[in-house]
């Protein structure tokens, strides 16, 4: 059960005099208590962020592949990665309905990730190769077999971090393909995609985004001018505009990453909507532009948020010699620091208790998909718990800035005089099913104070008087 909390103007009050006028004292006379937080520089993994692992799912010559397994995902937990890219190439269908074989696997690797502990970034496509024609299929397969994928995609979309468009052109990257018009122009040309991404937006959950491989793609699709990009205000309003993200998939690789940009004001577009939509990708070259000035830089930049572990190698290789791969991997997405806490000193059985924290999002990104935060107390012996639920959102603690963050509660009648308790700082999924599994909590870069049992991160420790 989770209960509202207060937010008492005189409580407030009280923080916000703390926070401007407490020097650092464990506690003063405006009756908050002073907590600070050490950071750390430990990498870890957490949900729907980092370094990922591709694999690839190959339906050629009749043959299905073989599953993910759940002790493969918890491995690649175990390398400090949550994210695994999941590529279906579905040669075998290019003119027919996928199999049931077909969808029974996308099924099992769903099923997969969730008792692994890890999520996807999904794509589909039907070639790997500029030399294996067809590029796609066309139009009319192409939307059966998404809607043969919506109960799926409806049914395990917590699992899903983002589906990337695909399905057009090689790699689904929509650029060689042989139904969708090579090389569009006008949003006429781009008719055919738009119909491909708004069947991808249908069946997808409404809180999911589909990426698209360029600004272009967006802004054609989408009907949009380099102006037109997402806001705070109109940021995860359910609209396609707002659902709607990006993918960069030669990262770095050339003045303008291989056409990725035609100009600056695609690069524009994405630096301001990658605030509020997933962006991240891989690399596809060695260049000039690839070293770990420029490449720590960009990614601040435009927000990224994941980026293949596998590819390309000779990026990966020179990011480990120029020593930059260790923030690389701290940063990408978010990264939320605890600096101070400021609590009620003397907090009293059935009285009201008062939480101030400020934290720091020091990774290149903030979270995309909606996720709620938590304040839980607990008691020494485990058998006391109460939930309550912030009007915070992780989603605007965004990456460069540190957020204040204030509330109160009365303190719940189970928990009397003497009682010895914790309160911790909750981030869990929001989906139901994944909210209890530690996995798809977020954790926080401090010293000493996840609970990986529980998925908690400790905020105080205090008895009741």
């Amino acid at each position: 059960m989770t209960i509202p909390v207060f937010f008492g103007a005189a409580a407030l009050l009280s923080f916000c005099a703390a926070a401007c006028s407490d020097g650092g004292a464990a506690s003063g006379g405006d009756g908050l208590r002073r907590v600070a937080y050490v950071s750390s520089d430990e990498a870890f993994p957490n949900p729907e962020r980092g370094f990922y692992y591709p694999y690839d799912f190959r339906f050629a010559g009749g043959g299905t592949p073989e599953p993910l397994s759940p002790e493969t995902l918890r491995g690649q937990r175990r390398l400090n990665r949550s994210l695994v890219l999941l590529e279906y190439f579905l040669r075998d269908f290019i003119d027919r309905p996928l199999s049931e074989e077909c969808l029974e696997l996308v099924e099992r690797n769903f099923e997969a990730l969730h008792e692994g502990g890890c999520k996807a970034i999904v794509r589909f496509a039907y070639s790997d190769s500029e030399r294996e024609k067809p590029w796609d299929a066309a139009e009319p397969v192409v939307l059966g077999h998404i809607a043969q994928l919506r109960p799926l995609l409806q049914r395990y979309g917590a699992v899903i971090c983002v589906l990337q468009a695909g399905f057009v052109g090689v790699w689904g990257e929509w650029y060689y393909t042989d139904h969708f018009g090579f090389e569009p122009v006008t949003e006429t040309d781009y008719a055919p995609r738009r119909r491909v991404l708004d069947a991808l937006l249908d069946a997808l959950p409404a809180d999911r985004m589909v990426a698209v491989r360029t600004p272009a793609a967006k802004m054609r699709c989408c009907g949009l001018s380099p102006a037109d990009t997402v806001s705070f205000q109109t940021a995860w309003d359910g609209s396609a505009r707002s659902r709607v993200a990006a993918h960069n998939d030669c990262f770095l690789a050339s003045r303008d990453d291989v056409g990725t940009f035609v100009g600056e004001a695609d690069r524009e577009f994405w630096r301001t909507e990658s605030r509020y939509v997933s962006m991240g990708g891989e690399t596809c070259s060695v260049s000039e532009y690839c070293d770990c000035t420029d490449g720590v830089a960009d990614m601040e930049e435009y927000h990224w948020s994941y980026l293949n572990s596998a590819y390309h190698p000779g990026v990966i290789a020179r990011w480990r010699q120029e020593g930059c791969l260790g923030e690389i991997e701290r940063r990408l997405g978010y990264r939320f620091v605890l600096e101070t806490g400021r609590f009620t000193r003397r907090p009293v059985a059935g009285g009201e208790f008062v939480v101030g924290l400020e934290l720091r999002n020091e990774g290149f990104a903030s979270p995309f998909n909606p996720r709620p935060a938590k304040l839980v107390l607990t008691d020494a012996s485990g058998r006391k718990r109460q939930v309550f639920d912030m009007p915070w959102d992780p989603r605007r603690w965004f990456a460069g800035k540190t957020h204040t963050l204030t509330a109160g509660f009365a303190v719940p009648p189970q928990f009397v005089a003497g009682d010895v308790c914790t309160l911790w700082l909750w981030l869990p999924d929001a989906d139901e099913r994944l909210a209890e599994s530690p996995c798809f909590s977020i954790r926080l870069a401090n010293e000493g104070i996840w609970d990986a049992a529980s998925g908690y991160n400790r905020l105080l420790d205090f008895e009741l008087e």
